[in-house]
């Protein structure tokens, strides 16, 4: 789901009241310097390995002038031997940390008393972890915050009454956790809240009248929750809000019948969102208890089962296995899932319905695609010869409109990192949807975005392999490998291969085109194909800054093309390699 335009005003206010704390820092004792280091040798974040001297030159570390830690952005990090806990952190021994993200970073334990002393903080993400406990009292003194993400997490109990100290918050985000009790009428207090995410808890009572009085506000979302009470009147107040442009209720009140199912189950669920009508049993008994004769496949992580719901509507189950799920990078692979498709949404882009998270079942529930994956259709004689020219490149189309959107469209930028034949899902009509998002990640332009080397061997980006820093244009190269896939029916490892080496002064287009298909002579599909083989080239580039944009991509996609100025049989490889021009002017 993307945020509002107006939250990504946010990251440019949490930038600037970061970097105005950071310049009005005071002077640095030397006491203070050996509290930081002594805290960071005592919390074995860090293998014995590291330097702490020259902890300031750490990924992850930003420190000011004088040498005090203001910046601690370790999502994604690798860390050795076992994943951390927050508690291990003496955090008191930090007075001048402005930012602290931790998100997805298999964080384990409660929430320590001891971050209240944290007074600096602007920005605060623990997000996407495995949190458990109650939310500390001592996190409402943290008046500076700008920032609050603590979603995704196991967190439980009330919501603290005293959220509103607060005041200077412009998003709050507490989705998908347990938090229980009634929303705090203190949230009226947060008079410059922007963006209020509260979805998928187990919240009780009626949606306070006095939420009416933030006029800042453009996104609320109080929807897979248990509230009750009259609408009307809630409704009448909230609609005083002058600046809100979304507003989501799905299942906030459900019959007394369904709010019986969902007590019964609720030890099972951390979120449910299928227009709250699927229940656990549902599940099962579709799948009779997820049997072997409903798999229809298998993936990098889990196994997809199809079900057909009691209503008649058919799902795709995919479900994270027991050993799997023990395995930290497979159960982070399956949470960095749910949290990226509940935020992105777009015709080519597969549909999320709903998930279960819990250590005893885990699954996630997709909109079922008749016809599987691009590359299984393109490896079986009669799906491929069924998927026509003008089929094949919808299909490039659909990929590179789902690609702009993640990259372009979005709030913040979104990267895939594993486009390939195999993540590509075709329905009934073959339509092209990008599924499995497992290794997405959002960009962070304010750091290296350095990362693990993920993807498919032959589809990641070559300089991967020896810088191992992520941009957009990685996806932009594995698009380039699935467009030509597409259009040859095979992968073009080989091809690729001979671009590099000779050049291929003397093949020819027809030459490596899908042999299945009946030649496209001339016309719209002649015309569509040399402009796809075109972009595919461009896209391949190893100079990752000489790759177009999937927006510009798109944009060519979209430029109505004169004739062809020679015949399609005569057309070389290597003039298409050289974007040298074959249309009519």
């Amino acid at each position: 789901m993307a945020l509002p335009f107006s939250a990504s005003i946010l990251m440019v206010l949490v930038a600037l009241l970061g970097a105005t704390t950071t310049s009005s820092t005071m002077p640095t004792s030397s006491s203070s310097i050996v509290e930081e280091e002594r805290a960071f040798l005592q919390s074995k974040w860090w293998s014995s390995g590291h330097n702490i001297s020259l902890r300031c030159k750490w990924y992850g570390i930003v420190c000011n002038d004088a040498g005090s830690i203001i910046k601690i952005f370790l999502s994604n990090y690798h860390y050795q031997p076992s994943p951390p806990e927050l508690q291990a952190m003496n955090w008191t021994a930090f007075p001048n940390l402005v930012s602290l993200d931790l998100s997805g970073i298999y964080l384990q334990g409660a929430i320590p008393e001891n971050i209240g002393a944290l007074v600096k903080l602007t920005h605060l993400n623990i997000s996407n972890n495995n949190l458990k406990g109650k939310l500390p009292l001592t996190i409402t003194n943290l008046t500076r915050l700008v920032m609050l993400d603590v979603s995704f997490n196991s967190i439980s109990g009330q919501i603290p009454e005293h959220i509103g100290n607060l005041k200077n918050l412009l998003t709050l985000n507490m989705r998908s956790n347990n938090f229980s009790g009634s929303i705090p009428t203190s949230f009226s207090l947060l008079s410059n809240l922007i963006y209020m995410q509260l979805s998928s808890n187990f919240l009780i009572g009626e949606i306070p009248p006095e939420l009416g009085k933030l006029k800042n506000l453009t996104w609320l979302d109080l929807s897979y929750n248990r509230l009750t009470g009259p609408l009307p009147p809630t409704l009448v107040e909230i609609g005083n809000m002058a600046s809100l442009k979304s507003l989501e209720l799905h299942c906030v009140f459900g019959k007394v019948e369904s709010e019986e199912r969902q007590t019964k189950n609720g030890d099972l669920f951390s979120i449910w969102n299928y227009d709250g009508k699927i229940a656990y049993e549902d599940i099962i008994q579709a799948t009779e208890d997820f049997d072997i004769r409903y798999c229809i496949g298998t993936g990098a992580y889990g196994s997809v089962y199809r079900a057909q719901l009691p209503n008649g509507k058919i799902v795709a189950l995919k479900k994270l296995h027991r050993l799997e799920s023990q395995e930290p990078s497979f159960d982070r692979s399956f949470r960095n899932e749910v949290k990226m498709l509940t935020e992105i949404r777009h015709k080519y882009i597969v549909k999320l319905y709903g998930f279960c998270l819990h250590n005893r079942s885990m699954f996630l529930v997709f909109e079922y695609m008749d016809r599987g994956s691009l590359l299984w259709v393109l490896s079986n004689d009669d799906e491929a010869q069924e998927l026509n020219w003008s089929k094949r490149v919808n299909i490039i189309k659909g990929i590179a409109n789902a690609l702009s959107y993640m990259h372009h469209d979005c709030t913040s930028t979104f990267l895939h990192r594993d486009i390939s034949s195999s993540n590509v899902l075709l329905n009934s009509e073959l339509e092209a949807f990008v599924s499995d998002f497992g290794t997405a990640r959002i960009l962070d332009p304010d750091s290296s975005n350095q990362t693990l080397l993920v993807g498919t061997i032959g589809y990641v980006a070559p300089e991967l392999a020896c810088t191992l820093s992520v941009t957009e244009k990685c996806d932009v190269y594995s698009f380039g490998v699935v467009a030509l896939e597409t259009i040859m029916g095979k992968h073009p490892g080989d091809l690729i291969s001979s671009l590099r080496n000779s050049g291929a002064p003397n093949m020819l287009l027809k030459d490596v085109l899908d042999s299945r298909l009946p030649l496209p002579f001339n016309g719209t599909d002649a015309k569509n194909l040399v402009l796809v083989v075109t972009l595919a080239f461009s896209c391949l580039d190893t100079n990752p800054r000489c790759r177009p944009t999937m927006k510009d991509v798109v944009k060519e996609f979209l430029v109505s093309k004169p004739q062809l100025l020679l015949p399609f049989n005569d057309i070389l490889i290597q003039q298409l390699l050289n974007q040298e021009s074959i249309f009519q002017k």
